[in-house]
């Protein structure tokens, strides 16, 4: 009897991490649910990528998910607080910014983890970086490492022991060139992703915020040409 085919939840938020975490879980030979949360973004712009994304790399099932993480606030991707804009690299990588959701990786994987259970699948990627990043806590393997024991305890699955609950977070010890010339290799278009956190009304990316930067550094340091709209390159 041919072995059962492999499923995961794949969190895809739209950006170029999630969808070359899409195309590694896809070319392992997964069947890929693609799981996107609509937790309160002041931008619609991410949402259109991430449905474009999960479209193109062969989602067999794209889910959005709703929480408004607004009513919390403390962050300037879901309040009224300024978005950091030219910040040199060097700053970038101390300290925790303004953007920082609190608890949002918690929250989604939280959710990629009833997801996965109510559909008995045991594995979760989810595209955190913890080398080129704006120095998020919940990017780095010890809160991925947390996660996992406790998706094991906190599941009827888990506790039953019908299977052990797996983050894979396939990106996580790659610079943002590496995860560039990954998705390439892998046949990822860039085209449909979305990074930034202050785009323009019409969805052009402001160029100038710490996610766009980053962004632009790793396609320049790939020796590739970012193929979205900036209003400014700096």
């Amino acid at each position: 009897m041919a072995d059962k085919v492999r499923s995961a939840v794949v969190l895809v938020s739209g950006g170029l991490d999630s969808a070359t975490t899409l195309a590694v879980a896809r070319h392992q030979g997964l069947v890929c649910h693609a799981l996107t949360v609509r937790y309160g973004q002041r931008h619609a712009a991410e949402l259109e990528a991430a449905r474009r994304v999960a479209r193109s790399l062969g989602a067999v099932r794209h889910v959005e998910v709703a929480v408004d993480l607004r009513a919390i606030g403390g962050s300037a991707l879901t309040a009224d607080i300024d978005v950091p804009k030219d910040r040199p690299h060097e700053a970038i990588a101390e300290g925790i910014p303004v953007t920082y959701v609190p608890a949002r990786n918690t929250v989604f994987l939280s959710l990629a983890l009833a997801y996965a259970e109510a559909h008995e699948m045991f594995d979760i990627f989810l595209g955190v970086n913890a080398l080129d990043y704006s120095g998020y806590p919940d990017c780095r393997p010890e809160f991925i490492h947390q996660f996992e024991r406790l998706a094991q305890v906190a599941t009827k699955a888990g506790v039953e022991g019908r299977g052990t609950f797996r983050v894979h977070t396939p990106l996580i010890a790659m610079t943002k060139r590496e995860i560039i010339l990954e998705g390439t290799r892998l046949g990822v278009d860039f085209g449909w992703t979305h990074s930034c956190y202050d785009p323009l009304p019409d969805g052009t990316a402001c160029g100038r915020c710490d996610s766009c930067r980053l962004r632009l550094k790793g396609f320049a340091e790939a020796g590739l040409i970012d193929p979205i709209r900036y209003a400014i390159q700096t």
